[in-house]
């Protein structure tokens, strides 16, 4: 059994709450040889977007979780047509600069404002010399009070 993934009975990944700081970077080292599958059975949202912007791969997990169906964001625009709210300087802005310097590795707290409900997260930025793309890592976070 994969030791980074847990799927319960229904096949579903399970995201996980916190992510050490050591399996994230084991993880990043090798998420551009990984497969269609074993990126759908991470317990973590992965996206993989050109320097464009544009949706090259889109996890399972993380599809699950925003309520929408993978397949149909490749090839979209993620910050135009998929999550306009993340169009801002936080985000968008640091994509940006990282795909000018082709370096980038950053981790910040991010709210998601769905229709279903805010969706609070951590999220890596991380570029990818061997693929020429940058990787948006998406992992669930509790926000202190919540259950």
């Amino acid at each position: 059994m994969n030791p980074t993934a847990h799927t319960p009975p229904t096949g579903e990944p399970v995201p996980l709450q916190a992510t050490t700081s050591e399996s994230l970077d084991a993880l990043i080292q090798r998420v551009d040889n990984m497969s269609e599958v074993e990126l759908d059975h991470l317990p973590l949202g992965m996206i993989q977007l050109d320097s464009q912007g544009r949706i090259l791969k889109f996890n399972r997990t993380e599809a699950s979780l925003a309520r929408i169906q993978a397949r149909e964001q490749i090839g979209k625009n993620f910050f135009y047509d998929v999550a306009p709210c993340t169009r801002v300087r936080q985000f968008f802005g640091l994509f940006q600069e990282g795909v000018r310097a082709k370096k980038l590795y950053q981790t910040f707290g991010f709210v998601f404002r769905f229709a279903h409900g805010a969706r609070h997260v951590a999220i890596t930025l991380f570029y990818s010399d061997k693929t020429d793309s940058v990787w948006v890592l998406v992992s669930d976070k509790k926000m202190p009070g919540e259950g």
